[in-house]
């Protein structure tokens, strides 16, 4: 079980990883993005670590609060729950 999640960690990871860097390519190019809400959950389904990462990497939407603070909450929401997890399976609560 526990192989599976580090594998499900790592592929959100690098998609989220691609996800940012092909909307910085499509913000230069003047193409079609990839919406904030898709970023977000991206971020949100276990992503936000490396994709607040690249962000500040590529400078993409540094200057977007929702980003900026979104992200670093969704790492911090991925800490407890991990935490509570340890916590639960450690028999501690």
């Amino acid at each position: 079980m526990t192989n599976y999640i580090i594998i499900y960690i790592c592929i959100i990871n690098i998609a989220a990883i691609f996800l940012t860097i092909i909307d910085k390519q499509k913000a230069k190019k003047g193409k079609r993005r990839i919406s904030e809400m898709t970023l977000m959950l991206a971020g949100l389904f276990g992503g936000a670590f490396c994709e607040y990462i690249t962000m500040k990497l590529i400078r993409h939407k540094t200057l977007h609060k929702k980003f900026m603070i979104g992200l670093p909450c969704e790492i911090l929401l991925h800490i407890a729950i991990i935490i509570l997890i340890y916590l639960k399976t450690a028999q501690i609560i």
